[in-house]
């Protein structure tokens, strides 16, 4: 298990390398996208074993200045003094169960009657599928709700072009690999996996309320594991948002191996937990 959580912890490390540069503040290290896309976090500097709330200070105090969220995120079990720095510093810190798939207990999830569910290129429409997590995370859980694909026009508005181009570069590029689900033509559900070398994380499952419980969710994050798989992950892992959440994926095969944490300050709370880009952990389905 300690391996297993020391090849998650250099994973951490290295995604936000793919898009951001380093910035080492006492026993952290924050990332700063080099131009527009996805805002970042920091987190613990691999080796790390002691933190202050001085320390957390720093690293507030830098991100103040860059104009990003105060965001760290962190697995409990691998760096436990995080959170009472964190804390201790003033920000607000949420747990999320942190899952990886056991091959042995796989359960294969297909689409159900009327969804197609396949890989997104970079021709698709990215704003529309960006749309369909804003509306998803603004409504997180797993209960059924009203907002549908009426609802994407305006969600679509709000999208950066820069936010797009950035997505797109990913998708070429293949740091990231985005799956959607579509009924009637109209994209539904929306997610990711996110590989280097021998690990992938599935990052960003979102579903509109209104077709939630259908099985969308789950089918889409199979056809994630199972591309995944094909390109060679020997890792492959995923943060819940809750208890909820997470026994969805344990029915595909996943189980709880720790905890991830986030910390922020309360009044980016609602402002970060969209993104795929800083925030991975929030999944409703």
């Amino acid at each position: 298990m300690d391996d297993l959580l020391a090849h998650i912890e250099a994973y951490n490390d290295a995604l936000p390398r793919t898009a951001a540069r380093a910035e080492p503040l006492g026993s952290f290290t924050l990332f700063v996208n080099r131009g527009p896309g996805w805002t970042y976090y920091a987190r613990p500097t691999l080796g790390a074993t002691t933190f202050s709330a001085a320390d957390v200070a720093q690293v507030r105090a830098r991100q103040r200045a860059l104009g990003v969220p105060e965001a760290l995120e962190w697995v409990a079990e691998t760096t436990p003094g995080v959170r009472p720095a964190a804390e201790a510093a003033g920000l607000q810190v949420r747990e999320h169960p942190l899952l990886v798939l056991d091959r042995a207990e796989r359960r294969r999830a297909p689409a159900p009657a009327g969804t197609v569910v396949r890989l997104v290129t970079d021709e698709d429409d990215l704003a529309l599928l960006g749309a369909v997590a804003r509306v998803a995370f603004g409504v997180p859980g797993t209960a059924v709700g009203s907002e549908g694909i009426e609802a994407l026009a305006a969600a679509r508005a709000g999208r950066a072009l820069e936010d797009g181009a950035f997505e797109r570069g990913r998708l070429r590029a293949g740091w990231t690999i985005m799956a959607a689900a579509w009924v009637d033509g109209h994209p539904v559900a929306i997610g990711s996996h996110q590989p280097i070398a021998g690990v992938s994380e599935v990052v960003g499952v979102a579903t509109l309320p209104a077709y939630r419980r259908r099985g969308i969710a789950a089918a889409l994050t199979d056809a994630l594991v199972e591309d995944a798989l094909r390109g060679g992950r020997r890792t492959i892992f995923l943060s819940a948002d809750d208890a909820t959440v997470a026994r969805v994926y344990q029915r595909l095969g996943f189980g709880r191996i720790a905890t991830a944490c986030v910390a922020d300050a309360s009044d980016y709370a609602h402002e970060i937990t969209p993104s795929r880009g800083n925030r991975r952990v929030s999944q409703p389905i």
